[in-house]
């Protein structure tokens, strides 16, 4: 089993007093799995309700929500459960498959006899299923977001000591210098990271094959079910319905990244979207890649002040794989082997800058930039904190920071902020 960051916020909804949860995130990103092995170890009772195999289990939720008739519905579909007041969590898998499930949420929460954890890839989708006509509850859940494995979280599981990583994350906080040794060794697991990502299924192929080979098969059918999920949803008969329009856009959006990546200048163009239809047409389907969250958007600002979403320029925008490996899984089948050889400079630093936004996003940063109307300065990321903006330089090699030096010589044009440089180097302070 991966160590997983989310199963210590598991443990403290369950030993406070909470309201049922919901577990959000692209799929295929363990939700499921660690919420069966959770619940495996904190409860005496476990009911596992898979709500878009098992079509019979939703007339439980057609009725009133008296959770009494709920109980007594459910256990005459689910012959083998057993509902145990003060010791049982219920496990509602794939809710956005029976929306009524999700409105029901409330009522388990009122009444306050059993735990209830819901999973759902598809929750964030908006503008095309079946809406909630029984409402979502509002106040009455709580919400995580799984992501896919963190560089921390790949650290920890390839064995690494959390003795050294705490090392290594006060040398950051004091801007000093990593122990040479710790550095290139965490410099290897760096490079293989960006090759494996974060899917946990990529990542236990990994560790127990180290075949690249095994892990790009992963990585492809990763993606493949991914994408034969795209405009799926069930209508309010339990029906399944695709909106073929904007599964195609959705395809075509997500072809184009690799070439959208290699530009010098990465603002997502609509033109290099191979699909009919205007720009807002094919947005439909890049906002959908969005909401199933398997891209994030940086956006351009008009200024580098706070708050940065008050200069936020909402058509010019940089897209990101959610999850690195993902990427990297499809773009030349030379790229792991130039990774690996230290040299992640292709696709015109893509590997890099696209590394720095997943692993900001999956901290649960919002991210933006600045690329001058000139061209000149552009600084690849831009980031809230403490009511400052930062500035952060991205480069592939060790190659010079220039607009960022730029703009920290100039600044009663652009203001003072803190700034930092990721590069392929030890920790220091310039």
């Amino acid at each position: 089993m991966l160590k997983r960051e989310i199963w210590d916020k598991l443990k403290d909804w369950k030993e406070s007093k909470h309201h049922p949860l919901v577990i959000k995130g692209l799929r295929q990103t363990g939700k499921t799995y660690i919420v069966k092995k959770f619940g495996e170890q904190f409860y005496e009772n476990v009911i596992y309700i898979d709500l878009r195999a098992n079509i019979k289990v939703h007339q439980a939720f057609q009725g009133d929500f008296d959770v009494d008739r709920m109980v007594m519905s459910i256990s005459s579909v689910l012959t083998s459960v057993r509902f145990i007041a003060g010791k049982t969590l219920i496990i509602f898998d794939e809710i956005q498959d029976c929306p009524n499930a999700r409105s029901s949420l409330k009522y388990w929460d009122m009444d306050g006899r059993y735990d209830v954890i819901a999973t759902g890839s598809f929750l964030g989708v908006k503008g095309f299923r079946e809406p909630y006509v029984r409402g979502i509850p509002v106040g009455y859940e709580q919400q995580l977001t799984m992501s896919p494995l963190s560089f921390n979280e790949f650290l920890i599981n390839a064995g690494m000591d959390d003795n050294v990583i705490n090392y290594v994350k006060k040398q950051f906080d004091e801007h000093s210098t990593i122990d040479n040794t710790i550095h290139e060794s965490i410099r290897s697991l760096y490079l293989q990271y960006l090759i494996v990502g974060g899917m946990p299924e990529a990542v236990t192929t990994f560790f127990d094959t180290h075949d690249i080979n095994a892990v790009r098969e992963v990585q492809n059918n990763i993606l493949g079910s991914i994408r034969d999920d795209f405009g799926r949803y069930k209508d309010s008969n339990g029906n399944d319905k695709v909106n073929e329009v904007l599964k195609l856009r959705a395809e075509a959006c997500l072809d184009s990244i690799p070439a959208q990546l290699s530009k010098e200048y990465k603002k997502f163009k609509y033109s290099l979207v191979n699909a009919k239809g205007h720009s807002q047409d094919k947005a439909d389907g890049l906002q959908y890649l969005k909401d199933v969250g398997l891209v994030v958007c940086t956006y351009n600002t008009r200024e580098m002040s706070f708050p940065l979403e008050g200069t936020k320029i909402p058509t010019e925008f940089k897209v990101f794989y959610a999850d690195i490996g993902l990427l990297v899984s499809q773009l030349g089948e030379d790229v792991p082997f130039k990774i690996l050889s230290g040299d992640i400079s292709a696709y015109k630093g893509a590997i890099a800058e696209n590394m720095i936004a997943s692993a900001f996003v999956i901290n649960g940063v919002d991210l933006y930039y600045y690329h001058a109307p000139s061209g000149s300065p552009e600084i690849d990321f831009l980031y809230e904190q403490d009511g400052e903006v930062y500035m952060v330089e991205c480069k592939s090699t060790n190659n010079r920071a220039t607009s960022m030096k730029y703009v920290i010589s100039k600044p009663e044009k652009y203001g003072k902020h803190p700034a930092i440089k990721i590069s392929d180097t030890n920790v220091g302070k310039g």
